[in-house]
């Protein structure tokens, strides 16, 4: 009889911690769990991955990658009979190396009237792909502490300067004025503190209508 697992996945070897709670429902295959991680760490699913399960490797193999010993789409996660406090481990993009902690909470009955996957809580933003890995992303972290006020003062000397002259090549042609701008939108994106529930359930209830799973 299926039931729902309600699982803690934390983003390790990054501090403050950055982490999601889940509601899936057991019997959700390995093959639809990989596509449930990356969509609630607001990753694309563009680089290779692996689950490590009881000391075995599990997941959707892709030309050049890695190959498993068995099929995604008939490995349920009820069949590794987890215990209460147990966890595996997800890996994504080999090359900066990120791994998820996935540790099962409790069981819980299903709700009819639920849709599952569901996420119920988490904290901060996960690392954009492609920044270098947990090192390169914490000193990204370490040089946007503050706000840029350099970059800030800047723009806004480049602004008066515009205001007071109309001449828009104040604007288009100092380097200084797009390396500021730069700078700003970099900070922009980063956004560490940013932790947006209701778009990560709503794209995890596309997951859930594309499957056949919305109850």
């Amino acid at each position: 009889m299926p039931c729902v697992y309600q699982l803690r996945v934390v983003l390790r070897e990054v501090s403050p911690l950055i982490w999601r709670r889940l509601l899936v429902r057991s019997d959700t295959l390995v093959a639809e769990l990989h596509a449930i991680l990356p969509a609630v760490m607001s990753w694309s699913d563009t680089h290779l991955h692996r689950f490590r399960i009881h000391g075995k490797a599990y997941g959707i193999a892709r030309l050049g990658g890695i190959s498993f010993g068995d099929d995604p789409f008939e490995v349920r996660l009820c069949d590794f009979r987890l215990h209460r406090g147990e966890q595996f481990f997800y890996e994504y993009d080999f090359s900066d190396g990120w791994v998820l902690g996935v540790r099962l909470e409790r069981s819980l009955p299903i709700d009819p009237t639920g849709v599952y996957p569901r996420c119920t809580a988490g904290r901060r933003a996960a690392p954009p792909e492609d920044c270098g890995g947990p090192w390169a992303y914490l000193a990204e972290l370490d040089r946007h502490q503050l706000p840029p006020w350099e970059a800030l003062e800047q723009v806004a000397a480049a602004a008066r300067r515009f205001l007071d002259t109309g001449d828009r090549v104040i604007l288009e042609e100092e380097d200084e004025f797009a390396e500021a701008i730069d700078c700003l939108e970099a900070y922009a994106r980063l956004r560490p503190e940013y932790f947006d529930r209701k778009a990560i359930n709503s794209q995890l209830q596309g997951l859930a209508k594309s499957a056949g799973g919305a109850a």
